[in-house]
């Protein structure tokens, strides 16, 4: 498994958690706040909507990752690798369980509506980001035996 995958899990973690300790070296930490701008903390934070968009990112890099590194093993042709994810997980039908593909195609659906703001719109709530990161380590894990 590609070392980045579970890096990004547990960003998505430490999101959902609010937490400013990565469980995993080289995880993404809290960023200083830049001294121009006073915050009572020095230390930028997050709405819990903000949050949960930033897990959701995290979550569908970590599954698009995992779709390229299966895609790059079963050696897909370089238009399907370098083209669209929309190819990326029609190729992956060969190259994957037809379950696993179904799965994988349905939480990156879910996961691009839950990444795109609107004003609109509500964004992910914690319950739904926290179905979908035990959706994509399942996925992830299928896609790596």
């Amino acid at each position: 498994m590609n070392t980045t995958i579970p890096q990004l899990l547990d960003t998505a973690d430490m999101l959902l958690a609010d937490t400013e300790a990565p469980a995993t070296p080289g995880a993404i930490e809290a960023v200083p706040a830049p001294s121009a701008v006073p915050t009572p903390t020095a230390v930028l934070t997050a709405t819990a909507a903000s949050r949960c968009r930033g897990a959701a990112f995290a979550l569908r890099a970590a599954l698009e990752t995992a779709v390229a590194d299966s895609l790059d093993a079963n050696a897909a042709p370089p238009a399907i690798r370098d083209g669209s994810m929309r190819a990326a997980f029609l190729w992956l039908r060969s190259c994957a369980e037809a379950g696993t593909a179904r799965r994988a195609k349905s939480v990156w659906s879910q996961l691009c509506l839950g990444c795109h703001y609107h004003q609109y719109e509500i964004g992910p709530t914690e319950d739904q980001v926290r179905t979908w990161r035990a959706e994509v380590a399942s996925v992830v894990g299928l896609l790596s035996e």
